[in-house]
């Protein structure tokens, strides 16, 4: 089961907001025969410290002006009179992790026991003090249950939606921008075929690392960097997949890193040329970046950046099954 398809439920909001530290983009899609078409966009360069991401932290300096600033972006892109939304968090708000099970609980409240213990030893917070979304995935090779874990402080989050309320908005599905990018390469035709798939989701604060295999995610870091950095931090995320999770060489002589067959580089910060090389010298492979049309997504104009707007049109696409 692919889990960006688990969350999907009816009506949900066909457009959605993506946030960084430096700025807001707004999504609105249309489905058109085969195809999910961009009816709406906008991207908007955000004042210099009016959010500043973090876990640990205040997020938001002036909810009000953030709010400001949302409702001029949805205005000029002819999206005023929309209230439903979904919403894409700065990555550096939240975490992301894989939680496995070491061993077969004995009962559901056993399970629920062991899952809380396991999210506050990987994100280092009273589970009371977090919303936490889990959502399963396919055991492990030795059976284990895993499951997919994303965390935001209640007390971040408030922040945000703070903001939100005070533009009428309501806002059901939150999640990090990781989710919406990620959701792209699960659908794929690369995805289909077993191959694995890269996710670079990179910001000011460093970047998020995913690779997901047949559409599920095997492997995910958030890794907080300084810029100078991200380029050594990515190589070292490489080799550890290479050296642990990378599937066997085939029989037909193929190395493993052949096995990694697309990729998407979204964000600021990290380049796709420069994620190429360093997949190319790591992994010996040369897997096909992800453009809008290998997953049948129409953009109005050519000077849309796919890769800018990956986040919030992947939650919105989750409208259309």
């Amino acid at each position: 089961m692919n889990p960006f398809s688990r969350i999907t439920k009816p009506l949900l909001p066909s457009a959605a907001v993506g946030l960084t530290g430096e700025s807001a983009a707004v999504v609105s899609l249309d489905r058109r025969r085969d195809t999910l078409a961009v009816r709406s966009a906008g991207i908007v360069t955000l004042p210099e410290g009016l959010v500043r991401p973090g876990f640990d932290e205040s997020n938001v300096a002036e909810p009000a002006e953030l709010a400001d600033a949302l409702r001029a972006l949805v205005t000029s892109a002819g999206l005023a009179r929309r209230s439903r939304w979904s919403i894409a968090l700065p990555e550096a708000a939240t975490r992301t992790a894989i939680l496995t099970l070491e061993g077969a609980p004995a009962s559901r409240g056993e399970a629920g026991e062991m899952l809380r213990w396991k999210t506050e030893r990987t994100f280092g917070a009273n589970p009371d003090e977090l919303r936490v979304a889990r959502h399963g995935l396919r055991p492990d090779a030795q059976g284990r249950a895993r499951y997919l874990a994303t965390a935001v402080r209640l007390s971040v989050l408030a922040e945000y939606e703070s903001a939100f309320a005070a533009l009428g908005w309501h806002t059901g599905l939150i999640q990090p921008r990781h989710f919406g990018e990620g959701w792209w390469l699960a659908r794929g035709a690369r995805a289909a075929a077993g191959a694995d798939s890269l996710l670079v989701s990179s910001h000011g604060e460093g970047f998020t690392a995913a690779v997901l295999r047949s559409g599920q995610p095997v492997l995910v870091r958030s890794i907080a960097c300084d810029p100078e950095d991200r380029a050594d931090e990515l190589y070292r995320f490489l080799l550890f997949y290479r050296d642990r999770l990378q599937p066997a060489a085939g029989h037909d002589g193929d190395t493993a890193g052949a096995n990694l067959s697309q990729m998407l580089v979204a964000g600021d910060g990290l380049t796709e040329q420069t994620a190429a090389t360093i997949i190319e010298e790591t992994l010996d492979a040369r897997p096909h970046a992800l453009r809008a049309a290998d997953v049948r997504l129409s953009l109005p104009s050519p000077d849309l950046d796919f890769a800018q707007i990956a986040a919030p049109a992947g939650l919105a696409a989750l409208a259309f099954g």
